[in-house]
């Protein structure tokens, strides 16, 4: 009786390990977010009535599609990851994952979520979807090696999600999918660039240069994320100023987009890695806080 209880403890344990191992795969967590701004996206261009089986299928095939271009980057870069503190415990590092597991649930994940948002959507949001897992997989990832314009290569299929959620739901890409895919393209440098400042040390030992100065951590590297921001400030009011929004979700993308600059600014004048984690924390909520200005603030 105590034996079957104990191997069904260690069974329940190995199958906890596993799923973990493969939320571990897909980057579960920068999934979720990925998905978040596809929805903002469909919401965005839908009608008042929202199809909520819609809403689930989109999120589901952004999640398989994300999940798969994680899984490649992370293939790709098994052995770069033994190098870094923060990769180190990764399911293919360690080899609790053999790279053909990781092979075919990148693939099953990658055919799946491009076939979903193909046939219930539409085939231009599938190509979209392939389009981003391809460009980010297989020339965002090697490029981290070689150098710093990488972050301008993964800044496009890290935008893609908002265009593709709003493709999913109008079949088409006209002016508003561009801004709102220019939103997140601009906001991705200072979000990129804050957490490679943090993670310099590590993403050396690995040989992979993401800040924008040949030197590293210097005011160079710092200006720059004050310049994107007032980038991202300007472009952020382009929905008020084409009716697309009403003056309360304008005025919490500019309080949003200021309060963001300020961080970038603070960042620029003590070049510290406890600025640019401010900044990296800002990112994080700028982003959502803009976005939902824009679906509750739609005229």
């Amino acid at each position: 009786m105590v034996r079957a209880e104990t191997i069904s403890l260690s069974v329940t344990q190995l199958i906890r390990m596993k799923i973990s191992d493969y939320a571990m795969l897909a980057k579960l967590r920068l999934s979720f977010l990925v998905v978040f701004s596809a929805v903002i996206g469909y919401l965005f261009a839908s009608p008042v009535v929202i199809s909520v089986p819609s809403l689930v299928l989109l999120a589901i095939g952004g999640m398989l599609v994300t999940g798969a271009s994680n899984a490649i980057n992370q293939i790709i870069e098994r052995d770069i990851d033994k190098l870094m503190t923060r990769t180190q415990t990764r399911p293919l590092p360690t080899e609790r994952m053999n790279t053909l597991e990781a092979i075919l649930a990148a693939g099953v994940m990658g055919i799946s979520g491009i076939l979903i948002l193909t046939y219930f959507f539409n085939p231009i949001a599938g190509v979209l979807s392939a389009i981003s897992l391809l460009s980010y997989a297989f020339v965002y990832t090697p490029l981290k090696r070689v150098s710093s314009v990488a972050v301008f290569v993964g800044a496009i299929p890290g935008a893609l999600p908002p265009m593709i959620g709003y493709v999913c739901a109008t079949g088409q890409i006209d002016f508003v999918a561009i801004i709102l895919f220019s939103i997140q393209f601009i906001w991705q440098f200072p979000h990129f660039w804050s957490i490679a400042w943090i993670q310099f040390e590590d993403y050396k030992k690995a040989g992979i240069m993401l800040l924008p100065s040949v030197s590293g951590k210097t005011r160079m590297s710092a200006i720059q994320n004050v310049i994107y921001c007032a980038v991202l400030l300007v472009v952020s009011m382009l929905p008020y100023f084409l009716n697309m929004v009403n003056v309360f979700g304008a005025v919490f993308m500019a309080a949003a987009g200021v309060v963001f600059l300020w961080m970038a600014w603070q960042h620029y004048r003590k070049c510290e890695d406890s600025t640019a984690r401010v900044l990296m924390f800002g990112s994080f909520l700028y982003l959502p806080v803009v976005q939902l200005a824009l679906v509750f603030g739609k005229i």
